[in-house]
């Protein structure tokens, strides 16, 4: 009877062993981890997340986890990300100047010129639209109106607003200088007579306009003017 109880008790004191060797190792895990964070205190600006740190309570199992974890990762280096190239907008840039763009700079200022909306000119309010500027011959009216001038030129401003009506028909004056147009059309419609109202309070503006009259039926009538402008021969053809 004794020789069959012999092996019960000796598995019995080695169960208890191998508990007391587990809790041991746990206690050693809680004191290595309490010293390493009384060793390395985290400094302002950086500091590391520790297991004491956290506000939530974690089970037992959860804790031993973490520490295990701290100890097989060891101290982390945060990682800054210098990846991203700050623009600064305050940064003055050297412009270069060619010829070439200092002469295209100078066309788009010679295309650009300012008519006025408060500008209200005398003209005729009876009968076809007509204007001469002064030293002009009045028999140049006649001619335009008579279809003696044909146009060199054509803009048609449909679909267009003030804005955009008043910056081509500055690019179409440029360019009778330059294509040495000297007569010609605008057809600005009818519609609700904006433009129609606009454009000879424009034209009267300009210095190279010499005389306009309402267009020809073939050539617009009501709705168009041809102009007669004045060749300065400032640029070759």
């Amino acid at each position: 009877m004794k020789s069959k109880q012999t092996p019960m008790k000796s598995k019995h004191f080695s169960d208890i062993k191998a508990q007391l060797k587990q809790a041991q190792h746990i206690k050693k895990l809680e004191l290595e981890s309490k010293m390493l964070s009384k060793s390395e205190p985290p400094a302002q600006g950086n500091e590391t997340l520790t297991v004491e740190s956290i506000s939530y309570d974690k089970p037992a199992n959860a804790v031993q986890d973490s520490l295990l974890f701290q100890q097989a990762i060891g101290k982390v280096k945060p990682i800054h990300v210098d990846t991203i190239a700050h623009i600064n907008n305050n940064s003055k840039k050297k412009r270069i100047t060619t010829p070439q763009s200092k002469k295209k700079n100078k066309s788009k200022s010679l295309a650009e010129f300012h008519f006025s909306d408060e500008f209200e000119p005398m003209l005729n309010t009876q009968g076809p639209m007509k204007y001469v500027r002064d030293g002009v011959d009045s028999f140049e009216v006649k001619n335009l109106r008579r279809g003696h001038y044909t146009p060199d030129l054509i803009l048609d401003l449909h679909g267009l607003d003030q804005n955009q009506a008043k910056k081509e028909l500055a690019a179409l004056l440029y360019a009778c200088q330059k294509e040495h147009a000297q007569c010609i059309c605008i057809v600005h419609g009818i519609g609700s007579y904006i433009l129609k109202n606009k454009v000879p309070h424009w034209l009267v503006q300009h210095p190279d306009v010499m005389a306009f009259h309402q267009a020809p039926l073939e050539w617009g009538g009501n709705g168009a003017i041809l102009a007669l402008i004045e060749i300065k021969d400032k640029f070759a053809k």
